[in-house]
């Protein structure tokens, strides 16, 4: 594939991820996984449409490539926290957001994490 071709694939794939239509992003995007699987970028895009498309395992492991590959992605450790949570893997998805909150301080991670938290909280206390 061409880089005008692979680009112009990302961006359909993007736009189509922001109208939650991750199964036609995840088809858009095969082309461009193919061509650059170890960038960053495509990964997280690959890992949003695969975690709105209620894929989790392979959401993790996208979101966890692009850890791998820039640990200080703190975005990156943010939804793989939601998508541990999804999961019901409670304590791992809290060190991420935590570690997502600790990196970049922003008021929607707090969040993020406030409902991790309660939500561990409200299962300890039915244990």
């Amino acid at each position: 594939m061409r880089a005008e071709g692979t680009v112009e694939a990302f961006r359909k794939a993007e736009t189509l991820v922001s109208q939650r239509r991750p199964l036609e992003a995840l088809r858009a995007l095969g082309p461009v996984l193919e061509e650059d699987p170890d960038k960053p970028s495509v990964q997280l895009l690959a890992g949003r449409a695969y975690l709105f498309s209620a894929q989790f395992q392979r959401a993790e492991l996208a979101f966890l490539r692009v850890i791998e590959l820039d640990p200080s992605d703190h975005y990156a450790r943010l939804v793989l926290g939601r998508t541990l949570q999804r999961q019901g893997r409670l304590n791992e998805a809290h060190t991420q957001v935590r570690l997502a909150t600790t990196m970049y301080p922003d008021p929607a991670y707090q969040e993020v994490l406030g409902e991790i938290r309660a939500h561990i909280a409200r299962v300890n206390a039915t244990e």
